[in-house]
């Protein structure tokens, strides 16, 4: 009873210790006008003007590619602009809605009803918004810096072309189906869908869309610093009005929306209760959860890299999730760290935060201006531009880098990828999460073993394979991590070393061992016992201060026995090795030898 006492007490001591120490700032902004100057807003006024010319088209076209009415993205645009940068550490983050969080979205609103889509997606925020902000609060968000790249790449690339396969459909004018459960969810299935519907495909629509492409890639092109996005819309929006109005041409639009549609309201339980709402959504929530971190802290760091700014990943996420709280209350889709619009936000020279918030005041007016303009806009335009979207984030460089860099990122990136053409994207970005983890302890989990002796100059040097200087002793040298994934294989080659009927003492020289772990001390204890069993022994040396912390603290020192335990000593490594083969010495019942141990500070040692 007394020692579940301590351990509790204890437990309680370390959480409030990580919280104390764990601190995140509720109010960032507060410290993010320090030597501003008057002349700064012109910069941050540029650069937010800069950024609502695209935010405000591209929120449009993740709304489209999230199958949601298109004043869902423009909201979401604004509102995390202006929310995230009162809570984020990175001064220059455009948040909004994204290529990777729509395409989750659609993913996994597929099988939903347009109402039940609308009806649900506030809840939906909520969840994602509250779990980014425990996850700040928790500090996880050093974690992501453990995803591979190759996860992102492969997810992305993915994502990129089931969109793509996606639009192809309104690109040709071919109506959708109206029930969730006809509608295809993978990318072969919509393919086949699409194919097999091409009898009902309206030319007008392939021509505005081709027409549509082309400009694009001119203006792209010829005039790479202009807002492209936002002209090509309005432009071919033109167009289509003329061929409307002189030629007939009748092609699908978005509603229209006026002020009273963005009325905002507080996210609903559905008929079923809490419960079964938790169940249905807290999956998704967890996967737009990870994704939007992800999306920020690698687009959070870049920018920081390049002024020299200091990134908190983990006061970045509190943004993120402060600002999809926002939208769950306004009428807004999930929101990221945008990679567009934040890059654009830093060419354009902005200063500080404010330039965010410019940009997200400037949409909300747009929004309330021309809303009741979005039914001039034809679907085949958004269509095609989403499409150029998608194609711009799928980068060959990173690809081939991926491909080319190791056969396990080759192999991350491939399975990633094709997950997410055959299962809904919250799974598949899991799964290359999951093989690029399984990868990962694959190669750390093998510490590198090797057995050491003294020579003429008293050196440790590795012993030649069949014989020691001393054959009833053997010195082991232990490098790399011993945590779960390597206890089994570190056990297995210590017996394999014990096998030799001269050996009685096995000392493990532990000085460059690290990530002592439960599984690896019962491990050790477990070789130990056997070794016992057999009248032989096993000694520690050179452990250093947080392996022997672990072993006192699972009390494993008593088994092992503190006159078998050597600490290390920085000033002179080799030190816990000769007391060691002192107790060796002891254990054996010899006569001590001249034991000479020669160290050269200048030198780095094992």
């Amino acid at each position: 009873m007394r020692r579940i006492r301590w351990l509790l007490k204890r437990a309680v001591a370390g959480i409030g210790g990580f919280v104390r120490e764990n601190t995140i700032d509720p109010l960032p902004i507060r410290h993010g006008f320090r030597g501003y100057r008057l002349a700064d807003v012109r910069g941050d006024a540029a650069s937010g003007l800069n950024v609502a010319l695209l935010s405000f088209p591209q929120g449009m076209a993740y709304a489209a590619i999230a199958d949601l009415p298109v004043q869902y993205g423009i909201v979401s645009g604004a509102v995390a602009s202006i929310i995230a940068p009162l809570f984020a550490g990175s001064r220059h983050t455009i948040l909004g809605p994204t290529n990777a969080t729509a395409f989750l979205l659609f993913a996994q609103f597929a099988a939903f009803t347009a109402a039940d889509r609308l009806f649900y997606l506030p809840l939906l925020v909520l969840f994602t918004g509250i779990l980014l902000v425990a996850g700040a609060l928790f500090r996880v968000g050093e974690l992501i810096q453990y995803v591979s790249r190759s996860v992102v790449v492969g997810y992305i690339t993915g994502a990129a072309v089931l969109i793509m396969a996606n639009q192809l459909g309104t690109l040709l004018g071919i109506a959708r189906p109206e029930t969730p459960s006809d509608a295809p969810k993978t990318f072969f299935t919509i393919l086949q869908t699409t194919l097999s519907s091409l009898d009902a495909l309206q030319w007008q629509a392939a021509a505005l869309a081709g027409a549509t492409f082309a400009l694009w890639s001119l203006l792209t092109l010829r005039l790479p610093k202009l807002p492209v996005f936002a002209i090509v819309l309005v432009v071919m929006s033109g167009i289509y009005g003329l061929l409307h109005q002189f030629a007939g041409w009748n092609l699908a639009t978005f509603t229209a929306f006026s002020l009273a549609d963005l009325a905002p309201r507080l996210p609903e339980i559905g008929p079923r209760g809490f419960f079964s709402d938790v169940s249905r959504l807290i999956g998704i929530a967890f996967s737009l959860a990870f994704l939007a971190a992800l999306e920020n802290s690698v687009m959070s760091k870049t920018l920081a890299s390049r002024v020299g700014d200091r990134p908190d990943v983990n006061q970045d996420m509190l943004g993120v999730g402060m600002a999809n709280l926002a939208n769950a209350f306004t009428g807004g889709m999930p929101a990221s760290g945008s990679l567009t619009r934040s890059a654009l936000n830093f060419s354009s020279g902005a200063i500080s935060r404010l330039s965010s918030i410019i940009s997200g005041l400037l949409c909300l007016a747009a929004l309330v201006l021309l809303g009741k303009y979005m039914g001039l806009v034809p679907k085949p335009v958004l269509a095609a531009l989403v499409v150029c979207i998608a194609i711009s984030v799928i980068n060959r460089h990173h690809i081939r880098i991926s491909l080319a860099a190791t056969p396990e990122d080759a192999a991350v990136l491939l399975t990633t990828f094709v997950a997410s053409l055959l299962l809904p994207l919250n799974v598949a970005i899991f799964l290359g999460v999951g093989i690029s983890i399984m990868l990962y302890l694959r190669n750390a989990s093998r510490p590198y073993l090797a057995e050491y002796e003294f020579s003429e100059e008293g050196e440790l040097v590795e012993a030649d394979k069949g014989r020691r200087e001393i054959p009833a002793i053997s010195i082991v040298h232990v490098e790399g991590d011993l945590f779960f994934g390597a206890a089994e294989l570190f056990r297995t080659q210590i017996q394999k070393t014990s096998l030799d009927p001269a050996l009685k003492v096995i000392i493990l020289r532990l000085k460059n061992a690290r990530h002592l772990d439960a599984t690896s001390v019962v491990a050790l204890e477990e070789l130990v016992q056997y070794l016992r069993s057999h009248d032989r022994h096993v000694i520690l040396s050179g452990a250093p201060k947080d392996v022997y912390r672990v072993l006192k603290n699972a009390g494993s020192v008593e088994v092992i026995g503190r006159e078998n335990i050597f600490v290390n000593h920085p000033r002179n490594p080799n030190l816990s090795t000769r007391q060691a083969l002192k107790r060796a010495q002891e254990l054996l019942g010899t006569e001590e030898a001249d034991i000479r141990i020669f160290f050269d500070p200048t030198k780095k040692t094992n």
